[in-house]
């Protein structure tokens, strides 16, 4: 959604998704010195957070819950390996499946990241009733959007 102004061109100020991307990127870069501290990035941060809710998880299963192809997903899991939080593992069953597990130094590491939810929480900003809001539109947005022209669902990839 955007406006106009008078010669008729649109202003980066005028546009919600400039706002939006902003926010995602201040967001970014409000986490980056508290996941320093756990020698994770931003999107490991996301995999091992996925990985302490429920393990062991296919690579195809984390990839559809963080939105990630594999592409992107490949080398983050290959870089957290690499530093001893994960292991991958094809399937016995099915040598096409790799499960990704978080290695006991892996799960050590939750206990450390349980207060980054609670720092981010107060460098936000924002009351938990507008935290609330805030997700429900979030989530409303994002729904709209996966919507193809049509009203159909949009097919997951």
């Amino acid at each position: 959604m955007s406006k106009s102004n008078r010669s008729g061109s649109v202003e980066l100020s005028d546009l919600l998704c400039f706002d939006i991307y902003s926010a995602a990127r201040a967001i970014t870069r409000a986490y980056r010195p508290l996941l320093a501290t756990l020698g994770l990035t931003y999107p490991q941060y996301l995999v091992m957070v996925a990985l302490w809710e429920s393990a062991p998880r296919t690579v195809k299963d984390l990839g559809e819950s963080l939105e990630l192809d594999s592409g992107t997903l490949s080398p983050l899991l290959k870089r957290l390996e690499a530093a001893g939080l994960v292991t991958r593992q094809r399937r016995r069953n099915d040598e096409r499946t790799v499960e990704i597990t978080p290695t006991p130094g892996g799960r050590a590491l939750l206990r450390a990241a349980e207060r980054v939810p609670t720092e981010m929480a107060s460098l936000m900003g924002i009351s938990g009733a507008e935290e609330r809001k805030l997700r429900t539109i979030l989530g409303r947005l994002t729904a709209s959007l996966d919507r193809p022209a049509d009203g159909a669902p949009a097919p997951k990839a």
